[in-house]
């Protein structure tokens, strides 16, 4: 069942050496005529698609949602509500640069039922925060946790990246240290993964990107892990760290393998067993939405194949891992014959547990884990969509 929604606000004021996200310098961008293409699409997608229940969680991410004013924002955060159903207890998170949100932003987003911010810190280190192009201050962090909290949004979701070019495990330390003693329920920490079309890109090309070694990588996220573990925080994704009861819902749909709601420029979208990628560039999104499509550049029915590898590559993300008896209820398989001695495989090189009904990764597991998704790859032709529950 579909019960999340993403809205993607593509603009920011300075870009970042690593991002790929689908983003647009905000200066000069036709930000008024965007919020007016998304209130169509979503009101248009609850036409096409009604949702068959309210939505129970709904992430706003970027770009940097809050580089636009708070009155563009409110108008989108609004429509959401206009056209979809949602749920009185929704988790309802916007993505907030340090700095970037004033207390006029703030009190919007109250306002407008948000409750749930997700701040991207990255690192503590000027320096890093200078070698990635990051347009705020370590101090505006904290800045930005104590206004919200002034707010009352007290639910509040940190973004760290390591292995960052230069970045020593000294620096991460530092981070983590800082990190743990703010008022936040969250922490979502990822090793940067060099992209095309970034700066890093082009200056690893040119042999400019000095990164650390895998293994110093390896230690940054074990280290990560004790700290959270320190803090009361509980690992219950590869990435993901919650205090009891603060576990990201929205991100636990997409590891579920649930289906989702995409909106804006560049956002994808699951529903009906299709997956959609809207247009990425402004102007394309702009003229099919202004002209009265829906704005799709490609779509792909899954197969019942490839959603079965996908209920292992997610859910093996996730500290509870898959449940068997989840898994064939969806497919009417067992894990078992659709993947014959996979999982004994990986068991015995200590890469994947079991606790009755759930298989899970290790502490080792964790940190191979492409290396065990990749197992789970099926080489027969796609199961006929009719054999899924």
């Amino acid at each position: 069942m579909r019960r999340s929604l993403y809205l993607h606000v593509p603009f920011c004021g300075q870009i970042c050496h690593y991002c790929d996200f689908n983003k647009f310098f905000l200066h000069n961008q036709p930000v008024d005529r965007y919020v007016q293409a998304v209130e169509k699409e979503l009101k248009e997608t609850a036409e096409a698609l009604p949702p068959p229940d309210p939505i129970e969680t709904i992430y706003v991410g970027g770009g940097t949602p809050t580089a636009v004013t708070p009155e563009q924002l409110r108008k989108m955060l609004r429509a959401v509500r206009t056209y979809f159903p949602v749920s009185n207890e929704v988790e309802f998170t916007v993505e907030v640069n340090p700095g970037s949100a004033d207390a006029s932003m703030m009190r919007m987003l109250k306002e407008e039922g948000v409750n749930r911010l997700s701040i991207g810190a990255q690192t503590f280190d000027e320096g890093l925060l200078r070698a990635i192009n990051r347009d705020h201050k370590a101090g505006q962090v904290e800045e930005t946790i104590h206004l919200a909290r002034e707010h009352g949004l007290t639910n509040l979701s940190i973004d760290l990246m390591f292995g960052l070019p230069t970045q020593t495990m000294g620096q991460w330390k530092d981070t983590l240290k800082r990190a743990v003693s703010l008022p936040i329920t969250h922490i979502s920490a990822y090793a940067l993964k060099v992209e095309p079309k970034t700066v890093f890109y082009q200056m690893e090309k040119r042999g400019q990107l000095v990164l650390p070694t895998v293994e110093l990588e390896a230690d940054m996220y074990e280290e990560l892990k004790q700290a959270a573990a320190d803090a009361g925080m509980t690992q219950y994704e590869i990435s993901n760290f919650a205090a009891e009861g603060f576990e990201s819902m929205h991100n636990l749909a997409y590891w579920n393998n649930d289906e989702y709601y995409g909106i804006g420029a560049g956002a994808h979208s699951y529903t009906d067993s299709i997956r959609r990628r809207n247009f990425g560039p402004l102007p394309q999104y702009l003229k099919a939405v202004e002209t009265g499509s829906l704005p799709y550049l490609e779509q792909h029915t899954v197969p019942v194949q490839e959603k079965m590898e996908e209920e292992m590559f997610m859910g093996l993300r996730k500290r509870l891992g898959v449940s068997r008896k989840q898994f064939q209820h969806r497919y009417n398989r067992s894990i078992g014959e659709v993947f014959p001695g996979v999982v004994e495989a990986l068991t015995s090189r200590g890469l994947l547990a079991s606790n009755g009904d759930r298989l899970f990764l290790t502490e080792e597991g964790k940190l191979l884990g492409n290396d065990v998704f990749e197992q789970f790859l099926l080489a027969a032709d796609p199961v006929p969509a009719e054999e899924e529950n």
